[in-house]
Formats: C-alpha cells, sequence, structure tokens
C-alpha cells in the first residue's frame, strides 16, 4: 500500500473511532509513519483527505458492481441487464451488492462515521442522505422507469416502487450494523424480498 492509500487508511480509522471533528492532520500522519509536513505533500488538509476517501469508495464500489456484471452508477446500462435476468440472478446480484456494503471493511468503515456525524455537522448529514438515501432512490427510480418502458416491469407508481424496493435494503443493512448476529436472518429476509418483488412487478402478462 503506498503513502496516499496508508493516509486513507489510517484516516478512515482515526474519523470512525474518533469522529471527524476529533482527528488532526498531525495525529494521521503519526499513525502513517511520517511527519506532518510530509502528509501535506499529498493532501492540503483534512477536508481533502476526506474527500480523497469518498473518490476512493466510489471507486470500490463500481470494481464490486463490474464484478457483478453492471455498471451500478449507469441506470440505462443496468436496465438492459437486469430485464434479461433470472429471479435467482436477481438474487445473486442483490445479495452480492448487500454483503458488499456490510462487510468491505472500507465502506463499513464509512459509513460508521456518516452514522455518527451527522447529527453534529449538517455537511455529514447531507453526505449521509445523498450516499445512502437521495443517491440509491435515484438510481433505482431510473432503472424502473427504462425497465417500465421496455416492458420487463408492468406499469405502476414507479416512486412507490422504488421505495418498497430499496427501504427494506437499507433498514436490513443498518439492522446488521447494529446487530451483527442477525445477518443470517436479514440474508434470509433479503433473499424473500428480492423474490416476491420480482413476481409483483415482473409479472407483465
Amino acid at each position: 500500500m503506498n503513502t496516499k492509500h496508508r493516509i486513507l487508511d489510517e484516516a478512515l480509522t482515526l474519523f470512525a473511532q474518533k469522529g471527524y471533528a476529533n482527528v488532526y492532520v498531525g495525529e494521521i500522519a503519526e499513525k502513517v509513519g511520517i511527519k506532518a509536513p510530509s502528509l501535506y505533500k499529498h493532501y492540503k488538509n483534512k477536508q481533502a483527505i476526506f474527500d480523497a476517501i469518498i473518490d476512493e469508495m466510489n471507486k470500490r464500489y463500481e470494481k464490486q458492481a463490474g464484478a457483478l456484471n453492471i455498471s451500478g452508477m449507469n441506470p440505462s446500462a443496468d436496465a438492459s441487464v437486469y430485464s434479461s435476468i433470472s429471479e435467482d440472478k436477481l438474487v445473486e446480484i442483490g445479495t452480492g451488492l448487500f454483503l458488499y456494503f456490510l462487510h468491505d471493511d472500507y465502506t463499513s468503515r464509512f459509513r460508521k462515521i456518516l452514522t455518527i456525524e451527522q447529527f453534529h455537522n449538517k455537511e455529514f448529514a447531507n453526505i449521509y442522505t445523498s450516499q445512502y438515501v437521495d443517491g440509491p432512490i435515484s438510481y433505482q427510480k431510473m432503472l424502473f422507469q427504462f425497465m417500465v418502458a421496455s416492458g420487463a416491469f408492468n406499469h405502476a407508481d414507479v416512486d412507490l416502487m422504488t421505495l418498497q424496493f430499496y427501504a427494506p435494503i437499507y433498514m436490513l443493512l443498518t439492522l446488521c450494523d447494529r446487530e451483527p448476529d442477525r445477518e443470517a436472518e436479514a440474508l434470509e429476509m433479503l433473499e424473500k424480498h428480492f423474490r416476491q418483488f420480482s413476481k409483483i412487478y415482473g409479472d407483465t402478462q
């Protein structure tokens, strides 16, 4: 791991442990094993480190989505994938993404930071909403609009369809964050959710 990535990794750990406001650049540098002036050669301030963490997290997500043969970012492209897959494949992709968000160390630490900081910092609250509410809902809504237009899903209120799909996923993710021992229960419920959703909206006959 190069120095720039070590800085991000140590900063992410400290932010998750102590909160963003309570971590100083010198402390991050010390954890990395360098002096603060050396850290500034890579990132100009703490905000730049945090911004780089977001960029890295998005790159990791795109890589994981690609491994599941979807873009995860382009609803139009992904609609053609989802329109032609089986119910079992939908479960596989949905479960794969859920487990990624739950267990990827980088992503889970980032979510912990936002969960804590959203109550103390309006900017972090906005980032949390963007990452875990507005962003996913916007993507899912556009995805479902394309699928309805193509005839892969039956016509329905797409706003409600989106909420019905995403809300249980978000609820189960936050449940497992708080109570990791309920993961098996959550995965079982998640599979039932995917299959029922597919049957309700995928039945275009």
